[in-house]
């Protein structure tokens, strides 16, 4: 005889149970190879939107920022300045976008079988990785046209790039939570991705701010991450230095309270959704 398991909801103060989803990884391989295929499934240019959505970004910024704006780019061609900002936060707007919308978006799924709703989220932003594969190496293209060799800092890039998962993902967590109770987050996320953008130093650089503040400036996670890209693939004289502490800590406590915040609805989604 098979044994016989009883799903009930938590009580008390939430556990995040992450051995569980550990256990549910192959369920996890499928849901970010199922988000692969639908994101680019019937698409005219497939593929080519992870290039498409950065590089004209940046040709806009390269215009009105730095040269009719005359903005600094820390010594370097303004260009390549702002891809290889766009580049990671490309991967971090994308994927605090999806994961906030994941949970509504899989509601049929949420209501059928019983797995780890923590699975959905993760899932959205990890399928985020092709797209910056694809968009990292455009701009190792671009560091070659500009005559730009990578230091031995670029060891640095899997540790950042983990950092704006970890923001992506934490962020995404909250927002996902609050969208099955209030539909009105999938309206507000494009807007907060929009006014993050311009608090990131991507179309300007965090050397405009005296140094003081830059410690402060670097509580947004993204702080840390693009001011990294930039120091450890360009060699910018701004190495990050305590932003990038400040951007970690800042992270793990968005990820940490979005899990608990996301573990503790988790229990009313199939109800809510």
């Amino acid at each position: 005889m098979h044994p016989t398991v009883v799903i009930q909801p938590g009580k008390g103060w939430p556990s995040l149970n992450l051995g569980e989803l550990w256990r549910y990884r192959q369920l996890l391989y499928f849901l970010v190879w199922r988000d692969v295929k639908v994101r680019y499934k019937q698409t005219a240019f497939g593929a080519s939107w992870a290039i498409i959505q950065p590089f004209f970004t940046m040709v806009v910024f390269s215009l009105f920022f730095g040269k009719l704006a005359g903005i600094p780019s820390d010594g370097v061609p303004y260009p390549i300045f702002s891809f290889a900002a766009l580049v990671p936060w490309a991967f971090f707007s994308q994927g605090l976008i999806q994961s906030a919308n994941s949970v509504v978006a899989s509601q049929n799924l949420i209501k059928k079988v019983y797995f780890p709703r923590l699975a959905i989220p993760v899932a959205r932003v990890l399928s985020g990785l092709v797209d910056f594969a694809i968009a990292f190496v455009v701009l190792l293209g671009m560091m070659m046209y500009y005559g730009i060799a990578p230091s031995i800092n670029v060891v640095w890039i899997p540790a950042l790039l983990l950092l704006a998962f970890i923001t992506a993902l934490g962020v995404g967590l909250w927002f996902a939570a609050l969208n099955v109770r209030y539909r009105d987050v999938s309206y507000i996320t494009p807007f907060v991705v929009q006014v993050w953008l311009f608090a990131t130093p991507i179309a300007y650089p965090s050397s405009l701010l005296p140094e003081p503040w830059r410690v402060l400036y670097g509580l947004n996670p993204m702080v840390g991450v693009v001011e990294g890209f930039r120091w450890s693939l360009l060699d910018t004289a701004t190495a990050p230095g305590p932003i990038i502490l400040a951007s970690t800590l800042a992270a793990v406590a968005i990820l940490v309270g979005g899990a608990y915040y996301f573990r503790g609805m988790e229990r009313t989604f199939a109800d809510v959704v």
